[in-house]
């Protein structure tokens, strides 16, 4: 088999010489490639080298940044005043870089007027646009339009 020492030495010995070498050093005996013609060991610390990469992921995991998508749901007839608090929140939330979903639900014969429902939501983008862009543009799914808004900030950063 190929051994490859605590001290990234390449050298071919049996298994019974890599076991007590290991030994003699205190390590462990891994092997890295079984399939490989001849597999391939490695002389290392297994726990620490456990540990290490644990730590590593724990690391990756903590520098990942979530992108939370909130929803905002308004009707064809929500009111102007009501529709600026909900847009008000949508600029609050962009800015803080979260994603927003804009859902208007049609009930009854309300779904025969999508067109309201369609110029209801390209108001909200272009009220938005400052601080966010379309991501998904509206589009009908069931008995409700749909839209996405992303932060500015981030389609910018996708741009480069």
């Amino acid at each position: 088999m190929r051994l490859i020492t605590d001290n990234n030495e390449n050298m071919i010995v049996s298994l019974h010489v890599a076991l007590e070498m290991a030994d003699a050093k205190g390590l462990d005996l891994v092997e890295v490639s079984p399939n490989a013609d001849p597999p391939v060991c490695r002389i290392m610390d297994f726990g620490k080298y456990q540990y290490q990469r644990q730590r590593r992921e724990r690391q990756a995991r903590k520098q990942q940044k979530t992108i939370e998508v909130k929803e905002i749901v308004i009707h064809p007839k929500t009111s102007d005043h009501h529709l600026s608090f909900k847009v008000r929140d949508a600029r609050r939330w962009l800015q803080d870089g979260m994603k927003v979903r804009v859902r208007i639900r049609f009930r009854g014969r309300e779904i025969a007027h999508s067109d309201i429902g369609r110029t209801r939501l390209d108001n909200i983008a272009t009220e938005l646009k400052d601080v966010g862009v379309i991501e998904q543009h509206p589009n009908m799914e069931g008995s409700t339009m749909l839209m996405v808004l992303a932060p500015a900030s981030e389609a910018k950063k996708k741009q480069q």
